[in-house]
């Protein structure tokens, strides 16, 4: 009975400490991913300023096939929606909202995803001149509540998302390019 007890006492203190941690553990999540396209930013805007733009170069086509897609709205413009519906887990289920436009350096998000689990974030694509090319850096901003942000120092992004993504970059510019 004394070792139930200690080993009792000993979870107790453990879970104390982690809920603590999560105190001070960051509650942003940030993850961006940056390819270099040769081609002008006007080319390559043009592959990014709408929801079915976007949908082109999608790595999540390649995962389920038979993905259900919905747009709603003017394409383009702020208030365009584009929702899907996947049964495979990791496309799962969700929406994106056109959120802001600055033509041609920007175009920005909102996220929902209710399967597998539910979330919101900020999608993004930043395009940078430079030189004769264009840089594109795509990302999300989200939060993690608390107690589960202590989790994200335990998550590498890009162990989780750098292989996806990078599919995602690489038919961009192979689409740009050409």
């Amino acid at each position: 009975m004394k070792a139930l007890k200690k080993v009792g006492i000993i979870l107790i203190v453990l879970i104390v400490i982690a809920l603590i941690a999560a105190i001070f553990a960051p509650k942003e999540v940030i993850y961006e991913k940056s390819i270099n396209i040769n081609a002008p930013i006007e080319v390559v805007w043009e592959n990014v300023n709408s929801l079915s733009d976007l949908d082109k170069w999608s790595p999540w086509n390649d995962l389920d096939p038979n993905i259900k897609k919905d747009f709603t709205g003017n394409d383009g413009t702020i208030g365009a929606t584009a929702s899907w519906d996947s049964e495979v887990k990791d496309v799962g289920k969700g929406s994106q909202t056109i959120s802001k436009i600055e033509a041609p350096t920007f175009f920005e998000t909102d996220l929902k995803f209710y399967r597998p689990y539910e979330s919101e974030a900020k999608g993004y694509i930043k395009l940078a001149k430079e030189n004769n090319s264009t840089v594109v850096t795509w990302g999300f901003q989200s939060e993690m509540p608390y107690p589960f942000n202590l989790m994200g120092l335990f998550m590498n992004m890009e162990d989780n998302m750098g292989e996806t993504w990078s599919n995602g970059l690489s038919k961009l510019k192979e689409l740009s390019e050409n």
